[in-house]
C-alpha cells in the first residue's frame, strides 16, 4: 500500500509538471518585465548595430523588402505562437469572419495559452481571431483550424500551400498554434516576409494593433488583452505577435512605423521576456536612428534625364531614316519606388548607365538601347532597361530613288 501511494504521488507530480514543460506558451511566462523599464531602453541609441541576445533576428524594410539588420536570419528554427500569423491569414482568406463556430472537445482540451473555451461554446470566427492574436489562444487556433480546414491536418495543408505561394521555402507547419514539433519551423527572414504579407490584410492589421478587445462567448462579454508588451508603449509599434515555448524560447514579431519608414522586426530564440523586449527596442531604435526612406524613383528619373540631355546626339544609326531615338526607362522593371538607406550611405548612391552608341537600322519600337544600374557603395541592387519609344526604319531602294530624284531636280533648277 505504501508503494502504491508513493507511485501515485510521483505520477501526480509528473502530470502537474509535465504540461508546463511541454506546452508552455507566450501567455505563461516564468519571468516578468517592469513596464517602467521601457523608458530607459527606449533612449538607447547607437550608430552601430546593437549586440542582442536573440539567436535569430531580422529587420525588414517594408517598402523595398531589403534587410536592414540580420543575425542568422536564414537559419531554420522553432517559431512558437508567431505561427498564428499564418493561421490568421489562412482563416481570413478562406472563411466568413461572421460565421459562428461550435467548439469541439479537441479544441477545448488543448494545452498552453488559452482563450478559455469549453466544449460546445459558440463564438464567431472574428472573436476567435481576436482570441488567437491578442490572447494567443491555442484553443482558438484549433477551433479555427477545424472549422476552416475540417481538421487540423487539412488546415496545416492549407498553411503549407500558402507558404509555398509566398515562396517561403524554409518554412513548414504541422500545427495551427506553434507548440513544439521538430517538423514545425521557419526562419527570421521568412517570418518577416510572411508578416509583411499579412499586414496588407486590413482585418489582420486592425486586430494585431488592438490593445484590448471584448469578445462575445455564448452571448456573454469577455475582455481580453494583447500579449505584445511593445504595443502602446513604444512609439510607432502597431503589432504584431508574441511567442514562447521551451523549444523556441521567447519570440516577438513587431511592426513599427515612424514618419514614412515602416519596418518589421523579428527576434527569435531569446532567453527571457526581458531579452526579447530589450532586443526589439534596440533594433527598432537602431533602425530609425540610422536609416532614412529615400525616393529612389525620383533619384533615378533625375539622373536619367540629365544623362539623356547630355547624350541625345550620341547615337549613330547606320542606314536609318532617322538619327533620333526617343528613350525612356522601363518603369515596370523598377522593383520598388522607395528604399530605406543608411544615412551614412546617402552620399554613396550611384546610378550607372551603359549603352551602345552605334546601331544598324532598323530599330524597332521598345528595343533595349541601354541599361541603368542602381548601386550603393558599388553594391548593385537592381538593373532596369532603357528602351526607345519610336521605331526607325532602314533606308530602302525607294528612299535612294527619291533621294536621287530630289538631288536631280535641285541640280537642274540651279
Amino acid at each position: 500500500m505504501k508503494k502504491f501511494f508513493t507511485k501515485l504521488i510521483c505520477i501526480t507530480f509528473i502530470f502537474l509538471i509535465f504540461p508546463l514543460q511541454i506546452y508552455a506558451d507566450d501567455y505563461i511566462e516564468e519571468d516578468s518585465f517592469d513596464i517602467e523599464q521601457f523608458d530607459s531602453i527606449e533612449t538607447l541609441s547607437s550608430n552601430e548595430a546593437p549586440a542582442i541576445n536573440a539567436r535569430y533576428a531580422v529587420v525588414l524594410d517594408r517598402s523595398s523588402k531589403q534587410i536592414l539588420y540580420a543575425k542568422s536570419e536564414n537559419e531554420k528554427c522553432k517559431m512558437a505562437s508567431t505561427t498564428k500569423i499564418m493561421t490568421a491569414i489562412v482563416v481570413l482568406e478562406n472563411s466568413d469572419i461572421n460565421d459562428i463556430v461550435t467548439i469541439s472537445s479537441k479544441a477545448a482540451s488543448i494545452q498552453g495559452s488559452r482563450l478559455g473555451l469549453s466544449k460546445n461554446d459558440k463564438i464567431t470566427i472574428k472573436d476567435l481571431l481576436y482570441g488567437l492574436l491578442l490572447r494567443s489562444g491555442n484553443d482558438a487556433a484549433v477551433a479555427l483550424a477545424e472549422y476552416v480546414g475540417d481538421s487540423v491536418e487539412n488546415f496545416c495543408t492549407l498553411m503549407n500551400k500558402k507558404a509555398k505561394e509566398l515562396n517561403l521555402t524554409s518554412t513548414h507547419f504541422v500545427t495551427p498554434h506553434g507548440l513544439d514539433n521538430e517538423e514545425h519551423y521557419t526562419t527570421a527572414y521568412e517570418l518577416a516576409s510572411l508578416t509583411d504579407y499579412a499586414l496588407k490584410n486590413e482585418t489582420f492589421a486592425k486586430i494585431v494593433n488592438t490593445k484590448t478587445y471584448t469578445i462575445t462567448l455564448n452571448n456573454y462579454p469577455k475582455t481580453i488583452s494583447n500579449t505584445n508588451e511593445l504595443l502602446g508603449n513604444i512609439s510607432g509599434v502597431y503589432g504584431v505577435k508574441t511567442g514562447f515555448t521551451n523549444g523556441a524560447n521567447r519570440c516577438l514579431v513587431s511592426a513599427c512605423k515612424r514618419g514614412d519608414l515602416d519596418v518589421i522586426c523579428v527576434v527569435l530564440g531569446c532567453d527571457t521576456k526581458k531579452n526579447r523586449t530589450q532586443d526589439s527596442i534596440k533594433l527598432i531604435n537602431y533602425t530609425f536612428d540610422n536609416f532614412s526612406l529615400v525616393n529612389i524613383e525620383q533619384i533615378i528619373d533625375d539622373n536619367f534625364k540629365e544623362w539623356y540631355f547630355l547624350h541625345t546626339n550620341s547615337f549613330t544609326i547606320n542606314k536609318g531614316l532617322s538619327q533620333t531615338l526617343s528613350l525612356h526607362l522601363t518603369k515596370s522593371e523598377l522593383p520598388y519606388s522607395y528604399m530605406a538607406i543608411k544615412n551614412s550611405d546617402l552620399e554613396n548612391i550611384n546610378i550607372d548607365i551603359s549603352f551602345e552608341s552605334y546601331y544598324e537600322a532598323p530599330i524597332y519600337s521598345n528595343a533595349i538601347i541601354g541599361k541603368l544600374k542602381f548601386k550603393i557603395n558599388e553594391c548593385e541592387y537592381f538593373t532596369i532597361n532603357i528602351r526607345n519609344y519610336n521605331s526607325i526604319p532602314r533606308k530602302n531602294i525607294s528612299y535612294y530613288l527619291m533621294f536621287m530624284l530630289k538631288n536631280y531636280r535641285n541640280y537642274f533648277s540651279c
